[in-house]
């Protein structure tokens, strides 16, 4: 293989609603949704600008990785829900005039993408203007028909959340990524998993071999908050077995979780799910996954001194 290194996903936030740092989220990371996808040949797509992408930025601007760094960037938004979207405005690369930043992110009737994210990266909000930034943007909406970027090929596709949201599905000759951050499948079906092709973000799931998905409830927290637009860690199981995906790896966090209490969330799907094909881990910030022909490793995780 010559050390070769084909996709590497790698989280840098993984928390939902608001971030959470301290202590007691030290581990798995307290700041909101941000996922790096960097394939071999230099191609970069940024799933999500939440808190997270600070670092992100700040690592691409301190260490680049590989010789090919790239010059354009990808930012796929699933929608604009402010912990989605607050650290756009401090995302380095923004500020370089040599770089070339594409935004994607769902349509909406109303109002274009552009206007919509103005609305946060102006004042009162935010010291900058959206159209004051130096870099060369350039803004596009989705769903559309496939993406290509580099080694990587995007599909998007509405899901059930609240307002316009969308959910990625990221395809290249070494694996198959799914990225559903903020979804409610089981939304009014009375026996969750119901038939594939009536299920939400099935599609974008479909045989793949990491599904990064939103898990921010138990099972009893679920039911009293229906409509939401969240998912509980039993929920996302069962449709990571419908879908055939290979591994699991419970996101968007719920603020108030604490570390313990997601590594006792994750012992208590693994003895309800004993004997299942599908494997599950914990998001956590910089623990990197990488998908090498077919073969998923997952990193150690990082424990903090």
């Amino acid at each position: 293989m010559g050390g070769r290194i084909a996709v590497i996903v790698t989280p840098w936030g993984t928390r939902g609603s608001l971030s959470a740092p301290g202590p007691e989220t030290a581990r798995y990371g307290g700041n909101t949704a941000c996922v790096e996808v960097w394939a071999d040949d230099g191609t970069l797509v940024v799933l999500d600008a939440g808190t997270g992408i600070r670092r992100l930025g700040v690592s691409l601007a301190e260490a680049p990785r590989m010789e090919n760094h790239p010059r354009r960037i990808d930012v796929l938004l699933t929608h604009l829900h402010m912990d989605h979207i607050q650290g756009l405005g401090f995302f380095g690369p923004l500020y370089d005039s040599s770089m070339e930043i594409h935004i994607w992110g769902p349509a909406r009737s109303e109002f274009p993408l552009r206007k919509r994210l103005s609305r946060y990266l102006s004042p009162p909000l935010f010291p900058v203007h959206l159209r004051s930034l130096p870099c060369k943007l350039f803004l596009h909406e989705v769903p559309k028909e496939e993406l290509v970027v580099g080694a990587l090929r995007v599909t998007s596709a509405f899901v059930c959340h609240p307002g316009p949201t969308v959910g990625f599905r990221i395809e290249s000759a070494d694996g198959v990524i799914a990225y559903l951050p903020d979804h409610e499948p089981a939304l009014g079906v009375k026996d969750f998993p119901g038939s594939p092709q009536w299920t939400s973000g099935y599609a974008l799931a479909r045989d793949a071999d990491l599904l990064i998905h939103d898990a921010q409830y138990t099972d009893a927290e679920y039911a009293t908050h229906v409509g939401w637009g969240h998912s509980s860690i039993s929920q996302v199981v069962a449709f990571a077995q419908l879908a055939g995906a290979r591994h699991a790896v419970l996101f968007h966090h719920d603020p108030v979780r604490e570390d313990d209490e997601l590594e006792a969330m994750l012992a208590e799907s693994e003895a309800k799910n004993f004997g299942s094909s599908v494997a599950v881990s914990i998001a956590a910030e910089e623990r990197s996954y990488t998908l090498d022909r077919g073969k998923l490793q997952v990193a150690p995780l990082l424990i903090p001194v």
